[in-house]
């Protein structure tokens, strides 16, 4: 029966249905595809472009897509501009650094033990505990501004480097994610290992995490996104200027600046938004293999 399976695929994949290799028939595939990588490219290379404008063709008219001279002026002025800056610019990168740090590490602990529990132990209000969190991921950061300020202010967190990572480690859709696939694994081996005398520390750490690998690169991804290019929290909830993030003073280049100097901020604008993407893109293209196993997971029942 295996024997005829393995004929079988391999007579699908030579006569050009599913080819191992390239065929012609794959031509169609790309003919569509190539129009969807063109356009998912459009924004990278916009931003790209943008940042190497002059200031005469970052206000031209019509606005041009691409750039026609290239200059390195925007990140000319930008560094200029870090040089003069009260506090050092060092000290706004280091924060950024910690900050998506600590959170990152700290949001991937708590969402994978909180859907380690709800998965497989069992305790009163499992059910509700995860309906409550399926329900927050309706809400969008916007809606619960008010309520997340009167309960940093509570709390006493205003001007604390406390309030850059506290509000990361609620992340509903970390441990939603989490929690179906921790969901796959079969229950026969968590009982074998606990047979074994593993303890549920050993069996989160030898079984659960190498497991959940996909999930776990996902959730870092979108932890790094929300934190690094988080300006909000530094805007409203930290007065003391040394312990603002570097979101938060790329973000007011082109607000600070006035008069003749606004063109200027304009092109130091363009040059910051090049940084800040940069190293979502390089996170992405790394963990990548990883986020395809999530997205191919997600369709799958346990």
């Amino acid at each position: 029966m295996r024997s005829r399976s393995r004929r079988k695929s391999y007579s699908l994949r030579n006569s050009g249905i599913n080819p191992s290799g390239f065929h012609p028939s794959q031509i169609q595939f790309y003919i569509i595809l190539a129009p969807v990588v063109a356009f998912m490219l459009v924004p990278i290379i916009f931003i790209v472009s943008n940042a190497f404008k002059p200031p005469e063709e970052l206000f031209a008219y019509p606005p041009r897509f691409f750039v026609v001279n290239p200059t390195g002026k925007n990140f000319a002025d930008l560094f200029t501009l870090f040089s003069a800056s009260d506090v050092p610019v060092s000290r706004y990168l280091f924060n950024s650094i910690m900050v998506t740090v600590v959170s990152m590490a700290a949001s991937l602990i708590v969402s994978s033990t909180a859907a380690f529990a709800l998965s497989k132990k069992r305790f009163k209000l499992k059910q509700t505990l995860f309906a409550v969190n399926t329900v927050a991921l309706m809400f969008v950061p916007v809606a619960v501004a008010i309520p997340r300020f009167l309960i940093i202010a509570r709390l006493g967190l205003i001007n604390s480097a406390l309030v850059h990572v506290l509000p990361a480690l609620a992340m509903p859709v970390g441990l939603f994610l989490l929690k179906q696939f921790i969901d796959s694994i079969p229950n026969d081996v968590i009982e074998a290992a606990q047979i074994d005398g593993a303890s549920d520390l050993q069996i989160y750490w030898r079984i659960v995490l190498p497991m959940v690998k996909p999930a776990l690169a996902t959730i870092a991804i979108l932890t790094f996104q929300a934190t690094w290019n988080n300006a909000d929290t530094s805007a409203m909830y930290i007065n003391v200027e040394g312990l603002k993030t570097f979101a938060f003073y790329l973000s007011t280049l082109s607000s600070t600046t006035t008069g003749a100097n606004l063109v200027a901020g304009q092109g130091m604008a363009a040059a910051a938004a090049l940084i800040m993407f940069v190293p979502n893109l390089l996170l992405f293209i790394i963990l990548q293999s990883q986020v395809m196993s999530t997205m191919s997971h997600s369709g799958l029942k346990g």
